[in-house]
C-alpha cells in the first residue's frame, strides 16, 4: 500500500519517508515516528494499517541523517546497533523532520502524531512544541516521564505496559497522577508490546490500544 518518499526538513538534508495513502479519500493525517529499529517492516506494516482505516500516513526515517536506510529487526545485535544510532540523534532535528511530514500528511486534512518507544518521546515532544498538529498519541516512550513538565497543546494520550522493564510502572503511575490532561492507559504486558515482530507482543493489550488510538483519531482528526 505505502511507498517511500523523499522528505526535506529545515536543519538538515533530504530523508526518506514512508507514505500510505488511503483508498478514498482521507479522513485526516498521521505521522507516525519509528522506534529505534528504524522504518523498518514493522513501522511500514502500521503506517499502511492507518491508511487503511482512511488516513493519509507519512512515517519519517529520521535515522537517515546518521545512517542511511536504517531497517534492522529485534534481535539483540539490532538493539545494540539503535542504540548507537539513536544517542546520535538530535532530537531538535527529528522535531523538524516531523514538522516536514506533517506538511505532506496535511493533504488528508487535519494531522495527528503517533510515535512508539524513541518515538513515543517524540510525539510526547511534538505535541507540545510544533505547530499543525491536532492530536498526539504515545506508546511506551521511555523519555516521556522526564519530560513531565512539557505542556501538550493538543489532545493527547499515552499507552503505557504494566510489565515494562525498561519504564517502571511505578513511575507511570506517578506521572499519570500529576498530568491528568493527557490521558494514561496502562496494559499487562512488557515494552513494545504493540510489535507483532518481537517476543514481547502482546495481541489483547496491542488491539485495545489500537482500538482506542484510532478512536482517538477519529474524534480529533476526522
Amino acid at each position: 500500500m505505502g511507498h517511500w518518499i523523499e522528505l526535506k526538513p529545515e536543519g538538515a538534508g533530504p530523508i526518506a519517508a514512508w507514505r500510505a495513502d488511503p483508498a478514498g479519500a482521507p479522513r485526516g493525517g498521521i505521522v507516525v515516528i519509528q522506534e529505534i529499529f528504524g522504518v523498518n517492516a514493522h513501522i511500514r506494516e502500521v503506517t499502511d494499517r492507518f491508511a487503511a482505516e482512511g488516513f493519509l500516513a507519512v512515517a519519517p526515517a529520521i535515522f537517515d541523517h546518521v545512517e542511511k536506510g536504517f531497517d534492522v529487526g529485534y534481535d539483540p545485535d539490532s538493539r545494540t546497533r539503535g542504540m548507537a544510532v539513536v544517542a546520535k540523534v538530535d532530537r531538535e532535528q527529528v522535531l523538524r523532520d516531523a514538522a516536514a511530514a506533517t506538511e505532506i500528511a496535511r493533504e488528508g486534512g487535519k494531522v495527528g502524531i503517533v510515535g512508539y518507544c524513541f518515538g513515543g518521546t517524540i510525539a510526547w515532544m511534538a505535541a507540545a512544541q510544533l505547530p499543525d498538529l491536532s492530536a498526539a498519541v504515545g506508546y511506551y516512550g521511555g523519555g516521556i516521564l522526564g519530560l513531565k513538565d512539557l505542556k501538550p497543546k493538543i489532545p493527547t494520550i499515552l499507552h503505557f505496559g504494566e510489565k515494562d522493564q525498561h519504564i517502571p510502572i511505578a513511575d507511570v503511575k506517578a506521572f499519570a497522577a500529576e498530568r491528568p490532561d493527557a490521558p494514561v492507559y496502562t496494559y499487562p504486558a512488557d515494552h513494545g508490546f504493540n510489535c507483532d515482530h518481537r517476543a514481547s507482543y502482546d495481541a489483547p493489550s496491542a488491539a485495545l490500544a489500537w482500538k482506542r488510538t484510532l478512536e482517538f483519531f477519529r474524534r480529533h482528526l476526522g
